[in-house]
């Protein structure tokens, strides 16, 4: 049924394929999950690395383990989304086009600010990370470098350049959406690499210390992504 992923421990990995499993909905909230012993009879591992990682899942509210209640599923709602792996396993097993445009939501909410911040708060080796994300889109777009992953960069980039803990702090959440958002963003407009005029306007506007101009290039990005998924979600319903 699973197959395990390298570079883990074997708890880690029980953790991994057992949470896509839960996500793909193999597990339901009825029924819920084998119990430990049956678990590590059907997998072959030992009772302490089931436990590690059955309190993993736990920890990402997947799941809840109480004794004589055996291990549950839990409704999607309590799932921690802002957990990477979780929302990983969520985008790799169903990303609709609803959750991204819940995503871009989550996004307008804390991009424009943070490149606000940035134009005020950066220091001078923020302002080149951004600059060398900048360029790596160029280089991308002569096929010398990752097109997503330079994009991704940017972003995070700028994050870092708002020096605000708890928006840099969100920048595992933002890369593991942004790896299927951008995809899919690009792939409704029709490119391989990201806006790299619209992606400079942000950069300029934070060298230059303007914060309004910064929001608002920030702004104008994710509202051509937001206007994207939304035509797309009219065009399936039509």
């Amino acid at each position: 049924m699973f197959q395990f992923e390298g570079n883990l421990n074997l708890s880690q990995r029980m953790t991994h394929e057992l949470g896509k499993a839960i996500v793909r909905g193999e597990y339901k909230e009825v029924g819920g999950l084998p119990t430990e012993a049956e678990l590590c009879d059907e997998f072959g591992i030992s009772r302490s690395a089931m436990r590690e990682a059955v309190k993993m899942l736990s920890a990402k509210g997947l799941i809840t383990s109480r004794p004589r209640q055996g291990i549950r599923v839990l409704p999607e709602d309590q799932w921690n989304i802002f957990d990477s792996d979780v929302l990983k396993w969520i985008l790799e097993s169903n990303p609709s086009l609803d959750l991204l445009k819940e995503f871009l939501q989550m996004r307008m909410a804390i991009e424009p600010e943070a490149a606000s911040l940035a134009a005020s708060n950066a220091h001078p080796e923020d302002i080149d990370a951004i600059k060398k994300a900048i360029d790596r889109m160029v280089a991308a777009k002569n096929g010398l470098d990752d097109p997503l992953q330079s994009d991704i960069a940017f972003h995070i980039s700028i994050l870092y350049a708002s020096r605000n803990r708890f928006f840099i702090q969100l920048r595992e959440f933002v890369q593991t959406a942004l790896n299927v958002s951008i995809r899919h963003t690009n792939q409704l407009k029709g490119i391989t690499v990201g806006d790299i005029e619209d992606h400079s306007a942000v950069y300029y506007a934070i060298k230059e210390g303007d914060p309004v101009k910064a929001k608002s290039a920030v702004n104008h990005m994710i509202e051509e992504a937001q206007g994207l998924i939304e035509s797309a979600l009219k065009a399936g319903q039509e």
